[in-house]
């Protein structure tokens, strides 16, 4: 009587035995609380205003200063993963981003509410996200599996925007902002431990990297691959088009339930339309791995731009109606975090992966930059004109130039990151 295995199970066993498996499911969860809790913010603009008297413009800077804060921290935190590995920048980063939403939670003021959803939590969201969580899948994953793995473990974050909207509009409602706050800041506390997988890689993904390193050509410095990539026109192109990135999603993200409102659409419709953009985007993040994993990446980021362009421009212009809120936000989460793993992949596949927190993080610095004036434009434009149609038609704009940028990158492999990849082989 045989004794083989089922073929299924087989693979199941491989797959729970490969450290990688790992690396992205903690990865996938940490990103779902981080990014999940952050896309919720939208839905405190309103009853900030309302209850505790504050301007839309002083909230939405608030909101604005964490991006920038976040983008700014980043090559730090980015940097700090690269030395230290990802398990204490991660926990320090969970309770600072918790921390700031306890300190909004009761903010009696202002300024209180700056430096908590401000200051603190732009902190901590760069120690729990993409410059330090997901070039830790990066790193673990061989260059052929890269985009993939970094796409799967951002479609599995984007289950938290899912989950996490609906839960705090829900708990807002009904028990009040404080509560709703404080909240989402136990769940953050809860993903500081899944930092200890990310660094599986250290002593079980690929333990022959480090004698390999010994025989392999010296590999580049940190202060001569940041001097290289700053001179590199596809790095800048790549920095440039990123900032656009940030613009769109920051002032759609923070603005969208408030404009639907001024659209008079059905109450509760914002906060749907944010949830589906999380659905939409688990699809959308791991098709864009996929894509990116088959076909030049620059080029793929340049579809991805171009498609998402032109549906802001269509959703701003066709008359609305809850059909088209539905259908906007489908189309935007699938093209809503995709540009992630394409663009940490393209700079792997470049520069290697021994400095990718720290290059990913300068990158990812103008792209927050991005995101602060998308948050904070759309709140001033909006309380001086008294409607967003010039920021929707920036927006709009803002796809076809990532597009231009896009297209023309050359991904040729610097000789450091082709040094790494060869000693990981």
């Amino acid at each position: 009587m045989s004794t083989a295995k089922p073929a299924h199970a087989t693979t199941y066993e491989t797959t729970l035995k490969n450290p990688t498996f790992y690396v992205i499911v903690a990865a996938a969860l940490i990103l779902s609380a981080a990014m999940g809790i952050r896309q919720t913010f939208g839905l405190f603009i309103g009853p900030f205003s309302y209850d505790r008297g504050l301007p839309v413009t002083l909230i939405a800077f608030a909101i604005a200063l964490h991006n920038l804060v976040w983008g700014f921290a980043q090559p730090f935190a980015g940097a700090a993963a690269d030395r230290y590995g990802a398990a204490p920048v991660v926990a320090f980063g969970a309770t600072t981003f918790a921390a700031g939403l306890a300190l909004a939670a009761g903010a009696p003021s202002g300024l209180a509410l700056i430096a908590g959803l401000g200051l603190l939590v732009g902190i901590g969201v760069s120690c729990t996200t993409f410059g330090v969580v997901l070039t830790s899948v990066g790193r673990v994953a061989s260059a052929e599996q890269r985009s993939m793995a970094m796409g799967i473990a951002s479609a599995g974050g984007s289950l938290g925007q899912v989950l996490m909207v609906p839960f705090a509009q829900t708990l807002r409602e009904t028990s009040g902002v404080s509560t709703s706050l404080f909240a989402l800041a136990f769940l953050m506390l809860i993903a500081a431990p899944l930092g200890i997988v990310l660094d599986r890689r250290r002593d079980a993904a690929v333990p022959h990297v480090a004698a390999s390193h010994a025989t392999s050509a010296p590999v580049s410095s940190l202060r001569e691959t940041l001097a290289h990539a700053t001179r590199h026109r596809g790095y800048q192109l790549l920095t440039l088009g990123f900032f656009t990135c940030g613009f769109q999603l920051a002032f759609i993200a923070t603005h969208l339930p408030g404009y639907l409102t001024l659209c008079h659409m059905p109450m509760g419709l914002g906060a749907t339309a944010l949830a589906l953009i999380g659905l939409f985007n688990m699809a959308g993040s791991w098709a864009c791995g996929w894509l990116g994993g088959r076909f030049r990446q620059q080029h793929v980021l340049g579809w991805l731009y171009l498609i998402r362009g032109a549906t802001i421009a269509s959703f701003f212009l066709l008359p609305k109606s809850t059909l088209s809120v539905v259908l906007f936000a489908a189309v935007m989460g699938l093209t809503w975090l995709g540009t992630v793993p394409l663009t940490s992949g393209l700079i792997a596949k470049v520069f290697g992966t021994r400095y990718l927190g720290t290059l990913f993080g300068v990158v990812f610095l103008s792209h927050q930059l991005g995101s602060f004036l998308g948050a904070w434009l759309g709140g001033f434009v909006f309380d001086v004109t008294g409607s967003y149609s010039l920021i929707w038609g920036a927006t709009a704009l803002a796809g076809l130039f990532a597009a231009l940028l896009h297209f023309p990158i050359d991904d040729t492999v610097h000789a450091s990151g082709a040094s790494v990849e060869a000693a990981r082989a």
